[in-house]
């Protein structure tokens, strides 16, 4: 019998075979293995957490470049205050939002539409289609190359 083999059949549980070399862990008890081959069972499970982890961030690098595609897309059509209107109306309709974007991008590209749209135009366009949008509507004045609200003219006039 070879002195591995013997060493195996005697089911020691102080032995650990690391690289095809047999190590003998002197004084160690099978709770203290078992806390080890815990410990290594975590360590594996964050490397496989780490690494998926890893994947998804690639794959949502992937879907990045296709939304900026479509982002060219619609600022090659919006205008004036479009943008800011578009914002709201994605804040306000998380759900519908994407659908109108796809068609809108397709609509572009098949050459349907090919004018400039501007805020106005836009949230006309989504109360059409039955988006109730709701903008925070401010009304300034101009004066002495200041831009002040209507409460700020009105107290300035008293």
């Amino acid at each position: 019998m070879s002195p591995l083999a013997y060493l195996i059949g005697l089911g020691a549980p102080s032995l650990k075979v690391k690289g095809g070399v047999l190590i003998r862990l002197y004084g160690m008890s099978d709770d203290e293995l078992e806390r080890l081959k815990r410990k290594k069972m975590q360590e594996m499970q964050r490397r496989i957490a780490t690494h998926e982890a890893t994947q998804a961030a690639q794959e949502s690098m992937k879907e990045k470049p296709k939304e900026a595609s479509t982002d060219k897309v619609l600022d090659s059509i919006f205008g004036d205050r479009a943008w800011e209107v578009w914002r709201a109306a994605r804040e306000q309709f998380p759900k519908v939002i994407p659908k109108v974007e796809q068609a809108l991008v397709d609509a572009v590209k098949q050459g349907k539409i090919v004018e400039k749209i501007d805020g106005g135009g836009l949230a006309m366009f989504l109360r059409q289609i039955g988006l109730p949008l709701r903008l925070n509507t401010q009304i300034r004045f101009a004066e002495h190359g200041e831009l002040k609200t209507l409460e700020q003219k009105l107290k300035s006039n008293e």
